[in-house]
C-alpha cells in the first residue's frame, strides 16, 4: 500500500476501519496476514479486535478459542515487540468475511454512539514501554481467564477485551486505563468468586463423604 493510502487508513476511525474490511469485496477471507498490511499500524489493535470475536458466539469453546490469541499478542506486549508477529499459519487464517460482516453491523451502531467518547488521548502513554507491558500482562491475565470454563463470564472478558482493542486502535489513553482498572477489579472478583465456588464444593464433598461413610457403617 502507498504510504499516503497507508497515512489515510491510519487516520480513519475505528468504525470506517471495520467497514472497510467488512464490505471489501475483493476477499472473502480476511487473513491476518492481509489485515496486518492494510493497518500495521494499528495491528495490535485489529488482531485483538478479531482475537475476541470467538467469545461472543454462542458456542461452549468460544472462550477456550479467543483466550490463547489474546494471550499470545498479550505475551508480544509485555515483551516489548512494537508490531504483530505471526507463525505462518497462523497469518494465513482469518475469519470468513461475511461472518466479519455480520459481526461489524451488529456492534457498528454501539461504536457510533462510542464515537464522540473514544478519541485519541494522552498519546505519550502509548510511546512509554511501560505501557505496553502492562497492557501486555493484563490481556495474558484475562486471556487465561477467558480460556478456563468459567460460567457466565465469555461475554464479560470480552467486553473488556474490545475496550482495550478500541483503546488501541483509537490511541485513547483514558480507555486504555479504565481498561486496566476494570480487568484488575473483574480478574480479582473472579478470583474471589472461584475461591469461594472451589470452598463451597469442598464443603459438599465432605458432606457427601461423611453421609456416605455414615451409611456404611449402618
Amino acid at each position: 500500500m502507498p504510504e499516503s493510502q497507508r497515512g489515510a487508513t491510519n487516520e480513519r476511525g475505528t468504525r470506517a476501519l471495520l467497514n472497510s474490511l467488512a464490505n471489501d469485496a475483493s476477499r472473502d477471507t480476511l487473513t491476518l496476514r492481509g489485515i496486518l498490511d492494510d493497518f500495521d499500524e494499528r495491528g495490535f489493535g485489529i488482531l485483538l479486535l478479531i482475537a475476541t470475536l470467538p467469545a461472543f458466539i454462542p458456542i461452549p469453546v468460544g472462550g477456550a478459542i479467543s483466550g490463547p490469541l489474546v494471550m499470545f499478542l498479550g505475551a508480544q506486549l509485555l515483551f516489548g515487540r512494537e508490531d504483530v508477529w505471526l507463525p505462518r499459519r497462523i497469518a494465513d487464517w482469518g475469519p470468513k468475511r461475511d461472518a466479519f460482516a455480520r459481526f461489524v453491523a451488529r456492534i457498528s451502531p454501539w461504536l457510533g454512539r462510542l464515537e464522540h467518547l473514544i478519541r485519541p488521548r494522552i498519546g505519550w502513554l502509548f510511546e512509554h514501554p511501560l505501557t505496553m507491558a502492562i497492557s501486555g500482562l493484563v490481556l495474558v491475565v484475562t486471556g487465561g481467564l477467558l480460556a478456563l470454563p468459567i460460567p457466565a463470564t465469555n461475554y464479560l472478558f470480552g467486553g473488556l477485551l474490545l475496550m482495550f482493542a478500541l483503546a488501541l486502535l483509537e490511541q485513547d489513553g483514558v480507555l486504555l486505563v479504565i481498561a486496566w482498572i476494570a480487568a484488575i477489579v473483574v480478574a480479582v472478583m473472579v478470583g474471589l468468586l472461584s475461591g469461594h465456588l472451589l470452598a463451597n464444593v469442598g464443603e459438599w464433598l465432605q458432606s457427601l463423604q461423611s453421609w456416605w461413610n455414615a451409611r456404611s457403617l449402618s
